[in-house]
């Protein structure tokens, strides 16, 4: 049964497997609205899994879940593609902007997809990038930007559109020490204003250190870990 929180995350009873190995196993977990959630474990513990699993990317071998109380499962492929250009935001380790844009059309990107009229489309991301310290680079690309400004450019693409819940996989994996931990809390602080869900996956302790709560995924299951 969904908890019918607003904006809660339940994964109830899912399980995953790749051929043979199993990721998840009967697992269930409930991240409420507004939460800074950090997963942790080893390599191929299934931390990526269970992000995709969240975002609607991948489908579970069985059990449920639901976003919102919207089991994603019960949804066509046209209406996950909906739910996650709508209500969810995305950032990457290695950003994954589209070279061949220039920075405000990378963040225009999921307003554009949203139907959102261009001036208000235009003004909200000049709005988001000045607050993001990014004033006046709009018109350049990607290449012209270092690491660290190009994470800021693929945490504004993926708040831009006031989406409900925000995943992280090791978003500040590929930045060096001094820059990681300003990016992070500048992504931290960003989803707290807009009351977006925000869920990492992480190797690093310095990131969990940051979230109100910590899971790790251990043969198979989703367990609290202790402060």
């Amino acid at each position: 049964m969904s908890t019918g929180t607003p904006g809660a995350i339940e994964l109830a009873t899912v399980s995953k497997s790749y051929g043979p190995q199993p990721v998840l196993s009967s697992a269930s977990l409930t991240i409420e609205r507004g939460q800074f959630v950090a997963i942790i474990g080893r390599s191929g513990s299934g931390k990526s899994t269970l992000l995709r699993l969240m975002g609607g990317l991948e489908a579970a071998d069985s059990g449920a879940v639901r976003i919102d109380g919207t089991d994603l499962s019960a949804l066509t492929e046209a209406q996950r593609a909906r739910h996650r250009r709508k209500d969810l935001g995305f950032v990457f380790q290695f950003f994954n902007l589209i070279p061949t844009l220039t920075v405000g059309e990378n963040v225009e990107l999921p307003l554009a997809l949203n139907e959102v009229p261009r001036a208000a489309l235009r003004e909200r991301t000049r709005t988001l990038l000045a607050e993001l310290g990014l004033a006046g680079r709009d018109d350049a690309f990607p290449e012209d930007l270092s690491g660290g400004e190009q994470q800021r450019v693929a945490i504004a693409r993926a708040v831009v559109h006031e989406p409900k819940l925000v995943l992280a996989d090791e978003p500040t994996g590929n930045l060096d020490v001094e820059t990681a931990g300003p990016i992070l809390e500048l992504l931290r602080r960003t989803c707290l204003e807009r009351r977006a869900t925000l869920v990492v996956a992480t190797h690093s302790n310095e990131v969990a250190a940051l979230a109100q709560r910590v899971i790790s995924i251990r043969a198979g299951q989703i367990v609290d870990v202790a402060p």
